[in-house]
């Protein structure tokens, strides 16, 4: 029930579909999207609270209110047009603005819109920050406060305080704001990072029973990608932090498992028949009519995609010699893996990963060599979902592959992943037993080559 096209069959129009999955082992903030097409762009889009059971504390006292804070670029042009421009080989090129809350912040004629928050005096509150935008970085902050964070990407983390975060597309922050300051009007601010187009949104929180309007100086944006990837670098995972089971966060010592297998996957870009498209290791992924996850379960792979066709490192990159195909993997159970991702253009790029968590342990400017590892934060690397490679840079995460299932690694811009630069990752457990993997679910979809096929023996 991963909802994308390699596991799922598209819900067809007029019709719906339940999905039922379990809220297991990460308490935070989240946020949901549709993955076929562009309906992304046309605000198809909301914010999922994992909440801690009682018996399982949370690092912090419960905050006086919690406030939701979805920030993204935004496009005039609908959906639909914004699908023709790159089915006919062109790029999304740069957003029109950027939302708060579906917001610009300002009335047409100027004036501030009605405040998103209210906050009392000398009270703390949260607040859930996710940018759910297509392709572009952003920098939040409060005017006058400062930030204390607490929680990224349904991992509770070392309690430091920021006067503004860099957040990309794809991830969530959690932060708490004390009303600490004389009541009034404050701005929140949110700017663009890392493009050529400077954009900048705003939002009033005001302390209750305010009448000041905020100050119209806002508070600066940090320039250049050096100081996002020094704040980056001081995000620690809280290790004496409780957790679904309940243990502390720091009980997976990843830092002391021997990696068995290193893949690279260097991003590239070229046109093919006249049509943009976007590559990992020479290979640009397309979606066949039967989703991966169903070929694999029926047993019929053969007449819809071929494993490993990617290499796992690609030393030489030759966008002449791209192929268009269904890129899959296979990942052996319950190993232990690196994965660098190595950005070699221009332009920032977000990583996601279905079905796991992982640890971002490193992070440098050029091209990654075993060398790197040196470098590595071995102890306490937040475990997260998403995570940013800065231009002409490297990323390396490690995780553990033991949740079985056909999993989607992919750019979170969103045009990249439309066009390509996506794969997904099948990792299958030998023993075809429930303690690894449900059966498929009674209510599945069925599409493609595997309607009407008997079921495969069922898992015992």
């Amino acid at each position: 029930m991963d909802g994308v096209p390699g596991t799922n069959c598209p819900i067809l129009p007029g019709a719906n579909f339940t999905y039922h999955f379990q809220v297991k082992d990460q308490i935070g903030s989240f946020f949901y999207y549709p993955s076929l097409g562009m309906h992304k762009a046309a605000g198809g889009f909301g914010s999922l609270r994992v909440n801690s059971r009682l018996l399982i504390p949370v690092p912090f006292d419960p905050p006086a209110d919690d406030y939701t804070v979805l920030i993204g670029d935004w496009y005039a042009k609908n959906h639909t047009t914004l699908t023709h421009y790159l089915d006919s080989g062109r790029g999304l090129h740069h957003p029109s603005g950027v939302l708060i809350n579906g917001k610009t912040g300002k009335t047409l004629d100027g004036k501030d819109e009605e405040p998103l928050f209210i906050m009392e005096s000398g009270k703390t509150y949260r607040y859930r920050i996710c940018n759910v935008g297509l392709k572009t970085s952003l920098n939040f902050r409060f005017q006058s406060h400062h930030m204390k964070l607490v929680e990224i990407d349904g991992s509770h983390t070392v309690q430091n305080e920021y006067i503004s975060l860099d957040i990309h597309v794809g991830q969530c922050y959690s932060v708490l704001v004390t009303a600490d300051q004389t009541p009034g009007d404050y701005y929140i601010a949110v700017s663009t990072r890392f493009s050529r187009y400077k954009y900048t949104s705003t939002g009033v929180v005001r302390y209750a029973g305010s009448n000041s309007p905020p100050s119209p100086a806002l508070p600066p944006a940090p320039v250049g990608w050096a100081w996002s990837l020094n704040q980056w670098r001081s995000f620690r995972w809280n290790l004496t932090a409780s957790a679904a089971r309940p243990n502390p966060q720091g009980s997976y010592h990843y830092g002391s498992i021997n990696i068995t297998r290193t893949i690279k996957l260097t991003t590239s870009s070229n046109t093919i028949d006249d049509k943009l498209r976007y590559f990992f290791n020479k290979v640009s992924h397309v979606e066949p009519d039967t989703p991966l996850k169903l070929a694999a379960y029926f047993n019929v792979t053969d007449d819809v995609f071929t494993y490993n066709y990617m290499k796992d490192v690609e030393d030489h990159i030759d966008v002449s010699a791209a192929k268009l195909t269904p890129n899959v993997i296979t990942v052996e159970f319950r190993t232990f893996v690196e994965i660098i991702l190595e950005n070699s253009e221009k332009s920032m790029q977000t990583f996601h990963l279905d079905g796991y968590s992982f640890f971002p342990v490193g992070m440098g400017p050029g091209r990654w060599s075993p060398d790197k590892r040196k470098t590595y934060n071995m102890l306490d690397a937040v475990s997260r979902h998403a995570i940013q490679v800065y231009p002409g840079s490297w990323t390396a995460i490690l995780l553990t592959f033991d949740n079985a299932g056909m999993w989607n690694l992919r750019s979170e811009i969103w045009e990249r992943r439309y066009l390509g630069q996506q794969l997904y990752i099948s990792v299958i457990s030998p023993a075809r037993s429930l303690r690894d993997e449900y059966n498929m679910p009674p209510n599945e979809l069925l599409c493609g080559k595997v309607v009407g096929l008997p079921l495969p023996p069922a898992y015992t």
